[in-house]
Order: structure tokens, then sequence, then C-alpha cells
């Protein structure tokens, strides 16, 4: 008897419930799909701060390959030439690395079993640039020549230029992989927006009827997935914000590795997650209701 008092068990049922049986499962792949963003846009930001890193310092330095001639030792021609290039203008320091360095740096590229005295091992003088006024590979080349000095000089131009193509192929393929979650993302919640729609064809059409316009129906669908997705965007900024902070703590001040130097203020571009997956999600559900609709009218 007193379910005939009780107002709620007479109220009408809502056109869209507050909770869907398949609102988890939604929720969850969504969330997983933010998620994949949000790490993307973590690594996409540390490798183009490391390409960055890399840049300023292969611009900031150049090596000077010294061969020696004539009575000169090579010891001694590498002497002559960081003397004529510690003048030079643009150049900060210029400094003759002694033979057992150069052998080290070398050594891996030829491997531990060969004997290096039996090499010619040319001499190396590293320089180091003024960061304000470079001095550009021409200038320094003329200074070794004009000291009588014979040797090549190496800007890492070529270097250089293999980097910035390496940050910008990642920076198109961050980008392609956002288009892609996107596009996910926005098929699920279509495929969501189709079976609600389908499961209430009846009322639709009710509401036709009743002179309910296709616009007021479609953003009832709009609404409730942006609001899901909102949600599940949340839980997937939160989680690589969880892992990038992981990283971060793992590798101190470099983050895990120096190749991805991950810092504090990365996190912060998962802010916008949960709002780019509300977006996305009205979008795609305001598209597939108003279509539906009219096929049903």
């Amino acid at each position: 008897m007193s379910e005939l008092f009780d107002a709620d068990a007479w109220r009408p049922a809502p056109f869209l419930p507050e909770q869907d049986a398949h609102d988890g499962a939604l929720t969850f792949v969504v969330a997983v799909l933010c998620f994949l963003a949000c790490l993307t846009a973590l690594g996409v930001i540390a490798s183009n701060r490391a390409a960055h890193g890399w840049t300023g310092q292969l611009t900031g330095e150049a090596t000077v390959i010294v061969r020696s001639k004539g009575a000169d030792s090579p010891d001694a021609a590498a002497a002559r030439a960081a003397e004529a290039l510690a003048g030079a203008p643009g150049v900060a320091e210029a400094r003759a690395l002694e033979r057992e360095k150069v052998e080290a740096l070398i050594k891996p590229w030829l491997g531990s079993t060969i004997d290096m005295e039996d090499l010619p091992v040319p001499r190396l003088v590293a320089v180091t640039l003024d960061p304000e006024h470079p001095a550009t590979s021409a200038s320094l080349s003329r200074a070794l020549k004009a000291a009588g000095v014979d040797a090549a000089v190496d800007d890492h131009s070529m270097w250089i230029g293999d980097i910035q193509r390496s940050a910008r192929l990642t920076r198109w393929a961050g980008a392609g992989v956002f288009l892609l979650i996107a596009a996910a993302a926005a098929a699920v919640v279509a495929f969501a927006t189709r079976a609600g729609l389908a499961a209430r064809r009846d009322v639709v059409e009710t509401l036709h009827l009743t002179g309910a316009e296709d616009g007021f129906i479609a953003q009832l669908f709009q609404v409730r997935f942006a609001r899901t997705a909102a949600v599940a965007g949340l839980f997937g900024a939160a989680g690589a914000a969880m892992i990038g902070a992981i990283l971060r703590l793992i590798g101190g001040g470099a983050g895990l590795t120096p190749v991805l130097p991950v810092k504090w203020i990365d996190l912060l571009a998962v802010v916008p997650c949960p709002l780019a997956a509300a977006l996305v999600a009205a979008v795609a559900a305001r598209i597939t209701a108003a279509a539906l609709i009219r096929e049903m009218a």
C-alpha cells in the first residue's frame, strides 16, 4: 500500500536515464583513449625538449680535425690550431684534445679488438662558440688557413639537420596519433548514441508526434555523452599524469632518461583532456543522433 503513496514510483522515467548498463564500458574505453592521448602528448613534449637541447649544444660547438704536415707532429699541429682559433672572433674557447680522449671517442666505432697504436689517429680541437655572436665554419677555416694549419671544420650541421628532421617527424607522428585517437573516441560515442536511439525508437516517434524538434532530442544525447566523456577524460588524464610523475621521480631532474626529459610543468598538458573528450563526444553524438532521428521521422 505504501507504493500507492510513493511519488517516485509514479514519476515518469526520463528519456535518457542518469545511469545506463553500458555507461561503465563506454567510460572505460574513452578513458583508455584519453590516457593514450595524454601519454602521446607528454612523449612529444619531452622529445621536442630533448631535440632542442641537443640542437643547442651542437650549435654552440664545433670540432676541428687537424692533420699534421711537414715537420709538425700531430700534437704540435693541434696546439697551433687551438691557439689560432682561440683568438678568432666568435670563439669562446678552443682546446686541443689529448690522443687518449680522441681514441676513446673513436673506439666505439672501431671496436675493442683494433690496436689504436697502429692507426694514424687524427687530432681534434674542441671549439666552444660565443653564444651571442658565434663564429661560422667559413671564418674558422680562414683562421686555420691563415695560421698554416691543415684542418677540416665540422660545425655539426649534418647532425643538427638529422635532429631537426627527427623532431619534426615526432611532432607529425604525435599529431597523427591524436587524430586516430579522436576518431576512435568519436566512433565509440557514435556507436553508443546509435544503440541508445535504437532502444528508444518508440519514445522518439512519440516525441515527434507531440511536436518535439529534432534538435531538442539530439541535444539530450549530446549532453549525456559529453558528460560521460568528460568524466572518462578526467580519469585518463589523471592516469597519464601519474605515469608522467613517476617517470619524473624515477629519473630525477632528467626524467626517465636524458632522452626523455620530463618536467613537472609538462603534466599541465593533460589538463585540457576532459574538455577535448567532451567536445569530441558532443560533436559525434550530435551528428549521429540528428542523422538517425531524421531517418525515424
